[in-house]
């Protein structure tokens, strides 16, 4: 994938980011939410600037090599990024980084598209190995799917049934659940999508895998880390550590089983 655009896009990306996660750690009284969801947003922030910010250089310079693998890592913290920031810019109370979350959800979808639109599909598929677990990571992404479809739908219905607002509501304090909104649009359908064509070995099947094989224990992680924080901090009794710390060591072997099966371009040429 040769796209100078991709590049600049992804690397001005990185920057950004960089300078919200280190400006809202030296300024945490910058965010204007309540405390829970203020713990939320420096929980995200040390996990953007320690581990997805160092993921996602690594990825272009992997790529530039002219990895498949690094490509499809790279795509997925894209993705991240984009999915990332569209709870900022949507769900975090008016701050001086609007701007920036802004210019950061319109750089992830750009680059996204062009890197997407660059992608080599028909060169990843030979890479994979005939090995590789298919069924179980499709059924893996179906699982969450589900999982977090049927939580989404029960407390949507129980509201028109009963008029009582979800707990995750009253808790952020939002006018509505950006998490549901976001999960319902940008995860829970790929999710499905990815994992079907991934079980029918289609090329975009194994695009989408590689995208959310990244993007998806690189935020259960996010999610694992601000439910010990948050804990910590006595905004909450109960923690959700063991759920999301489950999910993301099972979308690590997920990911370890995807990328792992891809043959290097070494492996490839000598076939």
């Amino acid at each position: 994938m040769k796209s100078k655009a991709t590049y600049v896009l992804s690397i001005s990306i990185a920057i950004l980011a960089a300078l919200t996660s280190i400006g809202s750690l030296l300024l945490p009284d910058m965010y204007r939410d309540n405390p829970f969801v203020k713990t939320i947003w420096l929980g995200n922030d040390s996990v953007t600037l320690f581990v997805a910010i160092p993921i996602l250089v690594a990825a272009l310079a992997y790529s530039a090599k002219g990895s498949s693998k690094g490509q499809l890592i790279w795509m997925g913290m894209l993705d991240y990024m984009l999915y990332n920031y569209a709870f900022y810019l949507f769900g975090a109370a008016f701050n001086a980084f609007f701007l920036l979350y802004a210019a950061l959800l319109a750089l992830s979808i750009f680059a996204l598209i062009f890197g997407l639109a660059n992608l080599d599909v028909n060169r990843i598929s030979p890479q994979v190995k005939k090995d590789m677990p298919v069924k179980w990571i499709g059924g893996y992404f179906l699982f969450v799917a589900s999982g977090l479809g049927l939580v989404y739908l029960i407390q949507s219905i129980g509201f028109i049934a009963t008029g009582n607002v979800p707990a995750i509501v009253t808790l952020s304090g939002h006018p509505t659940n950006v998490v549901y909104a976001l999960d319902l649009t940008l995860l829970i359908p790929w999710l499905i999508l990815g994992a079907l064509w991934l079980i029918k070995r289609q090329p975009w099947g194994y695009v989408i895998a590689g995208i959310l094989n990244v993007k998806g224990p690189l935020y259960t992680l996010v999610l694992a880390v601000n439910s010990i924080l948050v804990v910590n901090a006595g905004i909450s009794e109960t923690s959700e550590l063991p759920l999301w710390g489950t999910l993301t060591v099972l979308g690590l072997i997920a990911s370890v089983l995807f990328y792992v099966n891809m043959k290097s371009e070494h492996e490839s040429e000598k076939r």
